[in-house]
C-alpha cells in the first residue's frame, strides 16, 4: 500500500521542529521533518545514533522532555497532536497510538506481574474489570506466542528472557488495537533467532489489525525485509526517502551511499576493510547554517555549508507512485 492510497492519511507530519534546552542555549534537534503514512503502511527510519530517529518517535507520542519546544504539525487521523495537554495525550496513547520500546527490561515495571502491566491500558481506556482484563491479557500473551502463557501471567519481568519480555511489551502496545504502532529498535537486545521471530510477529499483527507501523533501526538488512518505504535521517532531518526497493537499488544522497557502503556483505575476503564515513554526527549546538552533512561529505562545496538544502523529487527508476525524495543539490544515482 502506498501513501496515496487514501485521500486522508493515517499520519501526517509537516515541518516538525523540536528544540531542547542545553547549558549553551536552545538546540534544534529536529529540523523540518515531514512525511505521510497511510493506514496499513510500513515505514522504516534509519540513520546513525544521534540522527533524530528516537526523538521523532518521542515527538509523535508526546513523550519529549518537559521543556522541549515543538512546532509544526502532527496529525493522527486528522487530529492535531502538537499542543495537546498531557491528559489529552494520555487518552490517545494506547487506543490510538502505541510504542514498543528498545529495552523491555527498563520499560517494564519490575514491581508488578506482567498481567497487571498488560491490563493497565485495558482498565484505563476500556473500563474493564480486573478479572476481564486478566483474561484479555492471557489472550494477548497467547496471540504473541509467549510459551506457557497461562503459567506466566503472574511472573515478574526479571523471571522472563529478553525475547519473552519483548513479547510482553508487544502485548501492552497492542492491547487497545491502536491505529499507529511505533517500534523503536525492538530487537536490539535479542539474539538473531529471536529477532526474526519477534519481527515476523510484529508484521503479522500489523497485517491483521491494519495499523500503520513506524519501524526505527540502524540495521539496513532488517529494513530491506520489513518495510515498504524507508526514510534516511541525518542531523535531525530526513535526507532521503523512497520505497524500499528503490532506495536499496538507487541511493542518491551522499550520506545514504556512505551508510550502504559501510555495511558488510557476504563473500567479502577476510581482512577486507569496509569504507567508513569520516567524522561523526555534529553536536546539536554545532550544526552549520547549511547542510548538516557538509563537513563529512566528499562532494560538498562552499554553498553546501552556507545554504540549507531543499528537498526535491528525483526520477524513480522503479516507476513508483511514491516519489523518491532527496535533500541534496549534488545528488546522483549509481
Amino acid at each position: 500500500m502506498n501513501e496515496q492510497s487514501h485521500t486522508s492519511p493515517l499520519l501526517q507530519v509537516d515541518d516538525l521542529r523540536v528544540s531542547l534546552p542545553t547549558a549553551r542555549g536552545w538546540a534544534q534537534a529536529l529540523r523540518g521533518v515531514s512525511w505521510r503514512m497511510a493506514r496499513g503502511q510500513t515505514v522504516g527510519l534509519i540513520g546513525e545514533s544521534g540522527s533524530g530517529k528516537s526523538l521523532t518517535a518521542l515527538a509523535l507520542m508526546g513523550l519529549l522532555p518537559e521543556r522541549a519546544r515543538v512546532t509544526g504539525r502532527i496529525k493522527l487521523n486528522g487530529q492535531e497532536l502538537v499542543g495537546l495537554s498531557e491528559p489529552q495525550l494520555c487518552q490517545l496513547r494506547g487506543p490510538r497510538m502505541a510504542m514498543i520500546f528498545q529495552e523491555p527490561m527498563t520499560a517494564l515495571n519490575p514491581l508488578h506481574p506482567i498481567w497487571k502491566q498488560i491490563a493497565e491500558p485495558l482498565r484505563l481506556h476500556q473500563n474493564m474489570s480486573a478479572s476481564d482484563a486478566k483474561a484479555r491479557a492471557l489472550q494477548l500473551l497467547e496471540r504473541v506466542q509467549l510459551p506457557r502463557a497461562k503459567e506466566r501471567l503472574d511472573a515478574y519481568p526479571h523471571e522472563l528472557s529478553g525475547g519473552q519480555r519483548q513479547r510482553v511489551m508487544i502485548s501492552i502496545a497492542l492491547a487497545c488495537s491502536p491505529d499507529l504502532l511505533i517500534a523503536d529498535e525492538p530487537t536490539t537486545a535479542l539474539d538473531v533467532t529471536v529477532q526474526k521471530e519477534v519481527l515476523a510477529l510484529i508484521q503479522q499483527l500489523v497485517r491483521e489489525e491494519g495499523m500503520g507501523l513506524l519501524l526505527i533501526s540502524h540495521d539496513l538488512g532488517l529494513m530491506q525485509d520489513q518495510v515498504e518505504r524507508v526514510m534516511v535521517m541525518y542531523g535531525g532531518a530526513v535526507v532521503e526517502s523512497a520505497i524500499t526497493a528503490e532506495l536499496f537499488a538507487h541511493r542518491a544522497h551522499p550520506y545514504t551511499r556512505g551508510l550502504f557502503a559501510a555495511r558488510p556483505r557476504l563473500g567479502m575476503a577476510r581482512g577486507t576493510r569496509l569504507p567508513t564515513i569520516s567524522g561523526s554526527v555534529p553536536e546539536l549546538m554545532s550544526f552549520p547554517a547549511g547542510c548538516a552533512f557538509a563537513e563529512r561529505c566528499s562532494l560538498a562545496v562552499d554553498d553546501c555549508r552556507q545554504m540549507p538544502p531543499q528537498a526535491q523529487s528525483i526520477p524513480s527508476k522503479a516507476q513508483a507512485q511514491t516519489p523518491h525524495v532527496v535533500t541534496c543539490p549534488r545528488w546522483r544515482l549509481p
